[in-house]
């Protein structure tokens, strides 16, 4: 299970992201658990969506708690934007990124625990909820992601989607951080995002409401509803238990690594 989860190649370019821990000299306490057998440990929670405390002993990943605490350590330290980050640059480098376009989409999951980043979801019966609002490239590949409450407009999150898109090395030149084209279904119709847009040198392909259906957007926005799909296989991400959104973000963005890891590894989901 544990060269499943986190193999060798996989392993190399986690581990320099990861922050060092020092051990006291004085009363050293308990021996830290290998953090390679830790990032097991949470991959498997990802994946499985199991409660922490019943994550199986005999896999050597430690306790849950102990997974829990390290994952938010290390999402408080950036591990997972900078591995992310990393990833796409190797993307980049081998032509499996294209910036022609970007597509943007969300999708809600229930949050029963609430928290912070939560609300009635609309689409739910006012369930209580969050929303993954989602931007991939032409190809599919998770460039940014954003958590917000269920009940939060999609256009609301466009720009910031498209602003935080790091920039992104892996060829000779400049690295790219902006899109040709915006791609989006009409829960982005605005004329308000469409200049701001313009004014950033971006072209726009958002449909219209109230317009009849036709736009043929479906044929090359399906890219995100797949990345979408592919997100949620992670059964963490498929309901939110966490009150903690800095958790709940933490699975997100790891989950979002993977996917490219996967990708650069011809093997999407």
């Amino acid at each position: 299970m544990a060269h499943e989860l986190v193999n060798d190649e996989l392993w190399e370019i986690v581990q320099p992201l990861l922050p060092a821990k020092r051990r006291r000299r004085m009363h050293p306490g308990r021996k830290r658990l290998d953090d390679r057998r830790v990032l097991t440990g949470i991959l498997f929670v990802l994946q499985s969506g199991i409660p922490w405390e019943m994550l199986p002993q005999e896999m050597g990943c430690g306790s849950g708690m102990t997974c829990w605490w390290r994952l938010r350590a290390w999402q408080k330290a950036g591990v997972w934007t900078q591995l992310h980050r990393v990833l796409l640059t190797k993307l980049r480098g081998a032509d499996q990124l294209d910036f022609s376009r970007v597509v943007a989409d969300s999708s809600s999951v229930r949050a029963p625990s609430m928290g912070e980043k939560t609300g009635p979801n609309p689409t739910d019966r006012r369930k209580t909820g969050s929303k993954h609002h989602l931007l991939v490239d032409a190809q599919g590949v998770p460039v940014n992601v954003i958590l917000t409450k269920a009940n939060r407009h999609d256009i609301t999150q466009l720009m910031p989607l498209v602003e935080g898109v790091a920039p992104i090395a892996g060829k000779r030149g400049r690295p790219i951080h902006k899109p040709r084209c915006v791609q989006a279904d009409r829960g982005y119709d605005s004329q308000q995002h469409r200049l701001a847009l313009e004014m950033r040198g971006i072209g726009h392909q958002i449909a219209k409401r109230r317009t009849a259906h036709g736009s043929h957007l479906g044929k090359t926005r399906w890219v995100v509803e797949r990345t979408i799909a592919c997100l949620h296989q992670f059964r963490r991400l498929r309901v939110r238990y966490e009150r903690l959104p800095s958790i709940h973000e933490a699975f997100l963005r790891l989950g979002r690594a993977i996917i490219c890891w996967r990708t650069l590894k011809n093997s999407f989901c």
